[in-house]
């Protein structure tokens, strides 16, 4: 596994976002996945110690594409300048909580885990778990070792009004204001090529899997 040439391909290709740069480079880019996908490899094999809901998976499956959907976007760049994988019992964490690796030059690479945009049925599942077992996810949320890896909940996508169905004093309205339940730990470039970096990553998704147990408990 060689992550200083992934970045280093990452890095080229953010200075030159087009196909032809791409094309002439796609030598480069293989080599650069298929490190992805070794570390990919033995990062499952770690997750299924303590997360049997991912035996069975498809390390080469995980990965998400290089290619960017430009059709709604006003940024027509053709390529993601990162590498991610998401890790979840239907394999990228789809409406189900689950593990996310992401890659990126300019120390922006980071692990995360929770549930990312949540339809609207099982947002309403979560936000009824939190208000019927508030003290089983502020115990989650309170974890000194949880707390010092994550902080709090990523706050990049709340209502700023009380959700449906609850009222505006409520106790714990902040938490119930979040559409993505959702934690992140960044590393710098510097910590993605050492050799210790598969023990982090693995070292944070275990801390972040009894978020992942309460919101796989939400919304059954």
């Amino acid at each position: 596994m060689d992550f200083n040439h992934i970045l280093k391909f990452l890095k080229a290709l953010a200075k030159n976002n087009d196909r032809a740069w791409f094309e002439k480079n796609k030598s480069k880019y293989v080599e650069s996945k298929d490190n992805f996908d070794e570390f990919l490899s033995k990062l499952l094999i770690e997750l299924t110690k303590f997360d049997k809901r991912l035996t069975g998976l498809n390390p080469k499956k995980l990965s998400f594409r290089i290619y960017r959907d430009v059709r709604f976007s006003k940024d027509k760049s053709p390529y993601k300048i990162n590498m991610g994988a998401g890790f979840s019992p239907g394999g990228k964490m789809i409406q189900e909580p689950g593990y996310y690796l992401h890659i990126q030059p300019g120390n922006k690479s980071f692990v995360a885990g929770g549930l990312y945009m949540p339809d609207s049925s099982n947002l309403a599942k979560i936000r009824q778990e939190i208000d019927y077992n508030f003290k089983s996810f502020d115990k989650v949320l309170k974890n000194k070792k949880f707390k010092t890896w994550f902080g709090e909940l990523d706050d990049f996508d709340k209502l700023k009004t009380a959700p449906k169905g609850f009222p505006k004093d409520h106790p714990h309205l902040e938490l119930l204001k979040h559409k993505s339940f959702i934690v992140s730990h960044y590393f710098t470039d510097k910590e993605v090529q050492d050799k210790t970096f598969l023990k982090k990553v693995v070292e944070g998704c275990k801390t972040v899997k009894p978020l992942n147990d309460f919101l796989t408990v939400a919304i059954l």
